[in-house]
């Protein structure tokens, strides 16, 4: 078990989290949330001793050992990637190496004899026989195929090195596991066999995630960190959705009942304090008044953006039209895709990492050339883009501000105009003259956010925008989305957020595209009946 005492977190004037005390039971599952900024990374790196704390210990039972997901692959860059998950497990690496070593020589002492007898057993006895395969289970889960496992890990992307450190630490299989996002470069598929996975497992989990369906899927509990406290509700995060609304209800509703008695009880003070047969009656009421005290509803942490979409130019019916497109890099993604988009079509675009998920939605909207092929656009589209990878439109040597100004219509929009944008997506005050460069991801998300709704595009095209954003402002956009008439052509791997706006899908694999009309939930129970029929 893990638990903190009295831990508090102030960086200079700030205040992240103040006389916290609290305990991780075993075979819990704690999803650990809040707002971003409000100090959750700091808390988990607190717990691996990564960072020190202002005041409070954290304690762990001496038979109980901790494992974290690392975030530094490049140490492990120029080892085989199997190798790289097997060292998650230390003590039974080492005895590999020196197994290896003792191994390798042609001429044993007396001395070396007896240690290679002896290490045989206790490689066993430490699971060392089915080490590689134990890995490669592991990796293969998480997408990494199995003629990759030998490969160098520098050979592979950021996205999926990070995978190999999450099997890393999976293989370690601590006491206690701390995440820190998990999901993030996931795929649908490489989730689903997390969350399983992770309910499968014993022991104690912390984690981190902006990810609805995998909090609702992996937590018996949540540890929620807001008021600069945490508070532990059980079940998953539905659950404390419930649970939170009814409570605040349940408190306001308290208040109002004691506002109301309050209320009469001066007016029978006022009406017979000077009233001498009355004036026992209304001492009595002054002492119950005194006594009453409302509870206090802290302001919270959680601020959620206001996101609307309005259109100023009505959409024809022709909106998209790909043609036999094909693409080809070093292997070839699709060939001969017809594909056509209709007016208040929600579209998800879905598959595995590197099938060429982006690479289509840029074809489609014609930042990308196919390899064969042609798009038309229909002649009332105006497209609004939200990119996977900020830096491709964002200006890092601007301010903020200045940067959303180039979005504003022809006749130009004034700064108290542009201020109203970036206010409704949290920036107040003097930070919308930061500079975009010094932006935290979730802030360049938001700024992308303010640009779509500043276009007034009636074709909102989005690649992977729930990344970076805190859950508040997941759930505004995923709302605003709903709320938007238009077509909508997105690529997410955010199962709540495709199940909730996804009219249609296209599923991208090695085996070609599948153009699915319906609900992703439809589309499950097609790829099922498809599968038994083979």
């Amino acid at each position: 078990m893990i638990s903190v005492a009295n831990l508090s977190m102030r960086f200079g004037q700030k205040r992240l989290f103040e006389n916290v005390s609290m305990k991780f039971k075993e075979e819990c599952r704690y999803g650990l949330i809040g707002a971003n900024g409000a100090g959750k990374s700091t808390f988990l790196k607190i717990l691996t001793g990564e960072l020190q704390s202002t005041t409070g210990e954290v304690s762990i039972d001496k038979d109980r050992q901790l494992g974290y997901l690392k975030q530094d692959h490049y140490e492990y860059d120029e080892f085989p990637i199997i190798d790289v998950v097997c060292m998650g497990n230390e003590k039974l690496w080492s005895i590999h190496k020196e197994r290896e070593y003792l191994y390798s020589k042609t001429d044993l002492t007396d001395e070396e004899e007896e240690r290679a007898n002896d290490i045989e057993e206790l490689f066993g006895d430490a699971g060392g026989y089915t080490m590689e395969a134990d890995a490669a289970k592991l990796l293969i889960g998480l997408g990494i195929s199995e003629d990759k496992h030998f490969e160098p890990l520098s050979t592979l992307t950021g996205g999926f090195k990070l995978r190999v450190l999450l099997a890393q630490v999976l293989f370690f299989n601590p006491d206690i596991l701390l995440l820190d996002e998990p999901t993030n470069h996931l795929d649908i598929s490489s989730i689903d066999w997390l969350c399983n996975f992770l309910r499968n497992r014993k022991g104690t989990l912390i984690t981190i995630s902006h990810n609805r369906y995998f909090l609702n899927e992996v937590c018996t509990h949540i540890a929620d960190l807001d008021y600069q406290e945490i508070r532990s509700f059980t079940g998953n995060y539905d659950d404390f959705m419930t649970a939170n609304a009814i409570a605040l209800e349940n408190i306001r509703r308290e208040n109002a009942k004691k506002e109301e008695r309050i209320a009469d009880l001066k007016n029978f003070i006022n009406r017979f304090s000077a009233n001498a047969s009355k004036a026992k009656q209304a001492t009595s009421r002054q002492k119950e008044l005194d006594k009453i005290q409302l509870e206090e509803i802290k302001p919270s942490s959680r601020v959620s953006p206001f996101i609307r979409f309005n259109t100023q130019l009505r959409l024809g019916t022709k909106v998209l039209e790909g043609n036999n497109l094909s693409k080809t890099y070093a292997e070839t993604l699709f060939e001969n895709v017809n594909i056509t988009i209709g007016n208040e079509e929600k579209v998800a675009i879905i598959g595995t990492n590197g099938v060429g998920k982006t690479t289509l939605l840029k074809i489609l909207i014609k930042q990308l050339e196919p390899c064969n092929g042609n798009v038309e656009i229909g002649e009332t589209v105006k497209i609004s883009y939200f990119p996977q990878d900020a830096n491709e439109i964002l200006d890092m040597d601007m301010r903020a501000i200045d940067w959303l100004a180039k979005f504003s219509p022809e006749e130009g929009i004034n700064e108290t105009d542009l201020r109203s944008f970036m206010g409704k997506m949290l920036f107040s005050g003097d930070e919308v003259y930061k500079g975009v460069k010094v932006l935290s991801g979730g802030e360049k998300a938001r700024l992308i956010v303010a640009k779509m709704m500043l276009e007034a595009g009636n074709v909102l095209v989005l690649d992977e925008p729930t990344n970076h954003l805190d859950l508040e402002s997941i759930e505004s956009l995923n709302y605003a989305l709903t709320l938007f008439q238009n077509t909508i052509v997105f690529v997410s791997h955010d199962r709540e957020f495709i199940s909730s706006l996804a009219t249609r899908i296209i599923e991208i694999s090695e085996n070609g595209i599948i153009d699915f009309p319906g609900t992703l939930a439809e589309f499950e129970d097609y790829k099922k009946s498809l599968a038994k029929r083979k």
